[in-house]
């Protein structure tokens, strides 16, 4: 069942991408963007929506959210690299900037889809994996804004919506608990953790940028 929060999340999330890839085509840097994270997104969405390739019966809807964030995870990593060849020294400084070893992420992700899964099948193991990977893949870029101190305001936005894309994803499944009487705990809590791990994003861009201010880490 589709409410207004999974729709609110959902365009959240489409909008975060778009931010991102509208940055990257007009400023042609991807100074304060961690290609790590957009790995690690990538990965998310190919692993939970195999059924795409399954051409099992969905929604129109459903369908072409999937396709859309596959799509743009995609393309947001092929215009990423397309910068290293209009101004290399600025992607190599962001790349050895961009250094959280993303092998933590995977096999965190990996551990808790072996412990917490509904089905021990493929497409259940790749799905309770995509959900516990998505809830940390924001790590190597909020670690490469700690090493910067700082990001753009565009850049900020885009992390914001991302962060509220999944914050959203909580009242949704507990709408769905009294209106269905369905339970997604896996999805809930991963939900709860990456909001955690929002967290002190969220206080900052509360206090500074939603402000009208720059985007500073406390030293």
């Amino acid at each position: 069942m589709i409410n207004i929060f999974r729709i609110l999340a959902d365009f959240s999330h489409l909008l975060s991408n778009v931010v991102l890839i509208d940055i990257i085509r007009k400023t042609t840097q991807i100074e304060g963007i961690s290609f790590k994270t957009q790995t690690l997104y990538a990965i998310v969405f190919f692993t939970r929506y195999l059924d795409v390739f399954m051409f099992k019966k969905q929604s129109f809807y459903n369908f072409l959210f999937k396709i859309a964030f596959m799509g743009t995870s995609v393309y947001t990593l092929y215009i990423m690299k397309q910068c290293a060849r209009v101004n290399p020294v600025s992607y190599n400084d962001m790349i050895t900037k961009d250094s959280f070893k993303i092998r933590y992420c995977l096999l965190f992700a990996v551990a808790m889809a072996m412990m917490f899964h509904y089905k021990f099948t493929f497409q259940q193991l790749t799905w309770s994996f995509s959900i516990w990977l998505e809830s940390i893949a924001v790590i190597p870029q909020l670690f490469l804004l700690q090493k910067l101190r700082k990001a753009d305001a565009l850049t900020a936005h885009y992390i914001f919506l991302l962060g509220i894309y999944r914050a959203l994803y909580i009242p949704n499944w507990i709408y769905r608990y009294f209106a269905e009487e369905r339970f997604e705990k896996i999805s809930f809590f991963a939900g709860v953790l990456q909001t955690i791990v929002y967290s002190d994003f969220f206080y900052i861009y509360f206090n500074k940028v939603a402000q009208g201010k720059d985007f500073q880490l406390p030293h």
